[in-house]
């Protein structure tokens, strides 16, 4: 820009008091000071318009990468969806052919003979005393049973006072 200190500006306004004249310069100075004002003015609004490309130019860019982004979600979708459907169709053949080598009701028979004897196993293998010394229920209670049952002394179905 141009450098303009105070003797500059003196010397500039003593030249035009001469050249225009004592009558003119006021308005010769208005209109300098109209012209100087529109001119920054103009350059306001190019530097606001200038801004407001470069936001617009950002928010396309970023506009650009959301979408970039929904195509890469959408993609990485339709590709799980595939690999589950084919996922799916395996285990519906499995199951197709489990079903062709089902049990026969002899097979069944002895499973549920085994499945008794286990049962029975299980159940019996203690004595009763062993089980209630040792916590395990053989009648399930509620808590406020136990509560009561466990009472230092028994309620008695008067009122309270």
């Amino acid at each position: 820009m141009i450098d303009l200190g105070i003797s500059k500006l003196a010397l500039i306004g003593v030249v035009a008091l001469i050249v225009i004249g004592p009558e003119k310069l006021p308005k010769v100075a208005r209109m300098a000071g109209t012209l100087l004002g529109r001119a920054q003015r103009y350059i306001n609004e190019v530097k606001s318009e200038v801004s407001r490309e470069i936001e617009l130019e950002e928010l396309r860019k970023m506009q650009k990468d959301v979408q970039e982004a929904a195509h890469n979600v959408e993609q990485s979708i339709h590709q799980t969806w595939s690999e589950t459907e084919q996922e799916l169709r395996n285990l519906d053949q499995e199951t197709d052919t489990a079903l062709l080598h089902m049990a026969t009701p002899e097979d069944l028979a002895v499973k549920a003979k085994s499945f008794r004897r286990k049962k029975l196993a299980r159940t019996s293998a203690l004595p009763a005393w062993y089980k209630n010394r040792h916590g395990q229920r053989q009648h399930i209670i509620s808590g406020s049973a136990r509560m009561a049952r466990h009472r230092a002394y028994p309620r008695s179905g008067g009122s309270f006072f």
